[in-house]
């Protein structure tokens, strides 16, 4: 598949006329606990000829792919990336984390070195309490759950830890957060569900799990009440990112 992705991504490039600083896998893939039947989520930042930047009219900063069964693969404009850096968006962060990496550039990689300078620990708290949350309601309330479901609210309420204990964003791989700050009580009934979760199709179902969604209800209610209370971090300025998307531009 990678050799596939590979070859998706240049045929991207060739037909929009891009170059594509950077892509990755942003899903179970590269979070560690994928299904037999996961599909592929392939995350990619893109830089445009310079012209592309200079015109007047409202121009598209993103590139999506028709989704199938296997891929599902869209891209970010890399002004677009800066200004949601600026921000301390949460996704580019993982991006840049994945240990999953099917295309990067010399670039890319010293700009790397850059992005944690803007790391917001609040808004990243927020982001990651909020997954949590309305994927717990949405899909965790009844007698029988998916499997997967599971992982898409315990990953975040650990990235939330993460964060409150070491101020960086948050591994990508499961298994580094559950290592780092799970409870030791729930680490075997976490590694049953993990291998349970990869052996099922995608949308394998399993009893509920009470000691799970007891430790997730407790969790919700108490990091809510400890990143309510922290300070905001003060915005950086765009100095800095408005040199690296001037060098970024020399590249065309």
């Amino acid at each position: 598949m990678k050799e596939e992705i590979i070859k998706r991504l240049e045929q991207i490039e060739e037909k929009e006329k891009v170059k594509i600083l950077y892509a990755v896998e942003s899903g179970s893939r590269a979070w560690g606990f994928a299904s037999p039947d996961s599909d592929y989520d392939v995350r990619f930042i893109y830089l445009r000829q310079k012209e592309f930047y200079l015109k007047l009219e409202k121009t598209r900063d993103v590139i999506e792919v028709p989704i199938n069964d296997i891929l599902d693969i869209n891209g970010w404009d890399f002004q677009k990336a800066l200004r949601l850096l600026h921000t301390s968006n949460p996704t580019l962060f993982e991006w840049t984390n994945s240990p999953v990496i099917y295309k990067t550039t010399r670039f890319f990689e010293e700009f790397k070195d850059h992005i944690n300078d803007y790391f917001k620990a609040k808004s990243g708290l927020y982001h990651y309490l909020n997954t949590a949350a309305s994927n717990y309601r949405e899909y965790l309330k009844g007698d029988f759950v998916k499997a997967k479901k599971y992982f898409y609210v315990i990953r975040p309420i650990l990235a939330c830890k993460w964060i409150l204990k070491e101020n960086t964003p948050p591994p990508m791989l499961f298994t580094d957060l559950a290592e780092s700050v799970l409870d030791e009580e729930l680490k075997p009934v976490i590694e049953k569900l993990l291998e349970m979760k990869m052996s099922l199709p995608e949308i394998g179902q399993i009893p509920k799990i009470n000691q799970l969604n007891q430790y997730i209800e407790k969790n919700l209610i108490q990091l809510k009440e400890e990143i309510d209370s922290l300070l905001r971090n003060d915005s950086n300025d765009f100095e800095q990112l408005n040199r690296i998307f001037l060098e970024a531009l020399e590249l065309i």
